[in-house]
């Protein structure tokens, strides 16, 4: 039996309110699905069995460029992390990964598997950075990392992504995700082949490294920390980059990683129709990469996402096999409810894509009835599949309501008291 950081008593207490209301609820929804057609059980265990990862850095308090206001109780080390990480996965029964970001969170693996499986929890793609400079790190990543002119550079680059493979190794990991901050801020800064050269380069060394069982995730984003050009800017380098490394080399889409108005769902297609799509940070952003939490300002797109899965899913398409995991900074919310509101978010837009009437949407796409086609689209969409998501995580021992549920146990406040209150610092999302 796992440990839990939330007593069983709070949550069958919390539970014990509000269950038979979600029976009734759950009942109604059902007999509406049957007359559609469609077995709410049978989505029950889809959503039951589908699972995202938390990063190991989404617990701590985000910032801006500008400032950091970090709140009471922010984890002091990975430790911290993984406790935290296990209260959304007991309460949300939908976060049994976590995703770690080394050197953040680099300590002795045999101590990072005994601390996750206290908690039943496993560790998901492994994150390198060099983005950022390490205490004290030879060459400094000013001016780029995997693509820099310096070799010596590059060399520091790949041998630390290949530093995370072995940990990742030893911790049961099969990814490791791959994203630079490599780029430009002035025209004729930098040459745009020289620069995508080094990059592959150094990528085939590290690539070179994969266990056979394991993937290489390389991730687009179109600008910041560089604002003039960026070495891996968008899905089409990132789809030309999988296919010049091999097999085990695929695309990873961030939600928020795309221009104002960008047809992701689109792109999501494209990616999996070519055998390359690898999997999602799921995030949502209003003007750039906000990393805001999934589903807050534009929940539609996120259900437009899940439709292109589904539809891969129920295909059977070869080789689909996404990885899931939230990618978001919070700067006004305590970071533990939002990645609990996150994960519930991005299974609500699973489920909705569920209750998509395929064999009607492919025959309006025939006839090029566009009106139907879109009107099919949103009648999944408009229902509410609440019932179906809370029943999920009452069959498997979480909260009918987490937030709420979290909130009574108190543990901010308990946190709060353990761990000591961080000075505000800079910006960033540690």
């Amino acid at each position: 039996m796992s440990e839990q950081m939330i007593a069983a008593a709070t949550v069958e207490e919390t539970n014990a309110a509000r269950e038979a209301t979600l029976k009734k609820q759950y009942d109604f929804l059902g007999e509406d699905l049957a007359r559609r057609g469609i077995k709410i059980d049978d989505i029950l265990a889809k959503v039951s069995d589908f699972a995202v990862a938390v990063p190991s850095w989404g617990v701590g308090t985000g910032g801006t460029r500008f400032g950091r206001f970090p709140d009471g109780g922010q984890p002091r080390d990975i430790f911290d992390k993984i406790e935290d990480c296990a209260v959304i996965a007991q309460l949300t029964q939908a976060t049994p990964t976590v995703s770690l970001h080394i050197p953040w969170d680099k300590a002795d693996p045999k101590r990072l598997k005994q601390s996750a499986s206290r908690f039943g929890l496993g560790f998901d793609a492994m994150n390198s950075n060099t983005f950022s400079d390490a205490a004290n790190q030879k060459y400094s990543y000013r001016y780029g990392s995997l693509s820099h002119m310096d070799k010596a550079t590059r060399k520091q680059a790949i041998d630390h992504n290949i530093e995370c493979i072995e940990i990742g190794k030893e911790l049961g990991s099969k990814a490791l995700t791959v994203w630079i901050g490599d780029g430009t801020n002035f025209p004729g800064q930098q040459n745009f082949a020289k620069t995508f050269r080094h990059y592959l380069d150094s990528l085939k060394e590290i690539y070179a490294a994969l266990p056979s069982d394991w993937r290489l995730f390389t991730e687009h984003k179109m600008y910041e920390p560089a604002f003039y050009s960026t070495v891996m800017q968008d899905w089409g380098s990132n789809y030309l980059t999988a296919k010049e490394l091999g097999d085990k080399a695929f695309c990873l889409v961030d939600l928020g990683h795309h221009a104002p108005n960008t047809n992701i769902e689109m792109i999501v297609s494209r990616l999996i129709q070519f055998g390359k799509l690898g999997g999602f940070h799921f995030n949502d952003s209003k003007y750039g990469d906000d990393d805001l939490d999934a589903g807050s300002i534009e929940p539609y797109r996120l259900f437009l996402v899940f439709n292109e899965l589904v539809d891969a899913e129920l295909n059977k398409t070869k080789g689909f096999n996404p990885a899931h995991m939230l990618d978001q900074s919070h700067n006004v919310t305590d970071p533990i409810e939002s990645l609990m509101s996150s994960a519930i978010e991005v299974q609500r837009s699973y489920a909705q894509a569920l209750l998509v009437d395929r064999k009607a949407l492919e025959s309006y796409q025939e006839s090029n009835d566009a009106l139907m086609a879109t009107t099919t689209l949103k009648q999944a969409y408009r229902t509410d599949v609440e019932p179906i998501l809370a029943m999920s995580r009452l069959k498997k021992g979480g909260a009918i309501d987490a937030i709420a549920t979290y909130r009574a146990a108190g543990y901010r406040k308990k946190v709060t008291a353990e761990r000591p209150v961080v000075a505000a610092g800079g910006g960033g999302i540690v």
